[in-house]
């Protein structure tokens, strides 16, 4: 369902599928253990085309709110318009903003210079 990487300082976790209302927690926790496990570096998660999907987004927005609560910075990447907008609409606004690019290598770049 995920993958994760160590690029630039930056903790890369690649969502390859949608997990489904039933994987949602799942998900979220998966990526929740490998924000802890990595922190205090900061997250780019990346949504491929098949994670586009409603739960995969709900599992992510979760994981935004635990990174703020933890003063982690993350931010999402993904060429979906669709899943971006979604992301835009329904992220926490109470701590620090999630940052949502359409490319994993500017989004990477970014977590990199605002890190340093």
């Amino acid at each position: 369902m995920l993958s994760h990487a160590l690029e630039r300082g930056v903790l890369v976790i690649t969502v390859h599928d949608d997990p489904g209302i039933v994987g949602r927690a799942t998900l979220a926790v998966e990526i929740s253990n490998l924000v802890d496990a990595h922190k205090p570096l900061p997250v780019v998660i990346v949504l491929d085309e098949p994670a586009t999907g409603g739960a995969a987004v709900s599992a992510v927005l979760r994981a935004h709110r635990m990174c703020s609560s933890h003063g982690v910075r993350m931010s999402v990447a993904t060429g979906s318009a669709p899943a971006r907008r979604l992301l835009e609409t329904n992220a926490d606004t109470s701590g620090p903003r999630l940052v949502i690019h359409a490319r994993t290598d500017t989004a990477i770049a970014a977590a990199f210079t605002a890190a340093v």
